[in-house]
């Protein structure tokens, strides 16, 4: 039996455009066909460190979400997790939840740290001092995953199960970006092929 989805209200999303783990959930949201209002914050001016944001997400990231209640959930893959709640996005199956649970603990520990970080070190900062001595580190564990992600691919249509999930949205964020870190994603047909099925979605949208 379903579990009965979740009764959002109005929702706040505080979010940098150019944040892939903001995406993740500005996607969901549009394949949910939810609607909500979009408070921009600019985390290059600094926005997430002000006393206004802090009271919302101590940690000072993007994203937040804004229930009408005026409760505040951070984390992006916890937002998922809760949006996703009684929708077909997200199993009821206790083996295949799981599942999905350990893609997203893959997400945040062997893949985001290493192509969003290696991404946004080349868009918005730059690759001189420490930071040019860890890119090849960031590198080889950004391969490292997409290697994985295409090995699972070659055998799986979506990564858990045979419909979409929230661990493919979640991995789908920085992975359709991965260019812009200078991850070749041609070497890897079968995560390619995932990539163009997730853009054919309905209601899917863009990152920008």
């Amino acid at each position: 039996m379903s579990a009965a989805a979740v009764s959002f209200g109005s929702l706040r999303l505080y979010d940098y455009p150019d944040s892939g783990n903001g995406y993740k959930v500005r996607l969901l949201l549009a394949l949910l066909a939810r609607p909500y209002a979009l408070t921009p914050v600019d985390i290059l001016k600094g926005e997430t460190r002000t006393p206004e944001f802090l009271a919302m997400n101590p940690n000072g990231r993007v994203p937040v979400l804004e229930l009408d209640d005026g409760r505040r959930l951070a984390e992006s893959n916890a937002i998922l997790f809760y949006l996703a709640h009684g929708s077909q996005y997200l199993p009821t199956d206790p083996w295949e939840r799981a599942k999905v649970l350990q893609w997203l603990c893959f997400e945040q520990y062997s893949h985001e740290p290493y192509i969003a970080t290696l991404r946004y070190w080349i868009r918005h900062v730059d690759l001189n001092g420490t930071r040019g001595l860890l890119a090849e580190e960031k590198r080889r564990g950004g391969e490292a995953a997409l290697r994985l992600m295409n090995e699972h691919l070659s055998a799986h249509r979506f990564i858990v199960g045979h419909d979409l999930t929230i661990a493919d949205i979640a991995l789908y964020a920085y992975t359709h970006v991965a260019n812009q870190a200078g991850f070749d994603i041609d070497r890897y047909p079968s995560l390619k092929r995932w990539l163009n099925e997730v853009a054919k979605l309905p209601r899917y949208v863009p990152m920008f």
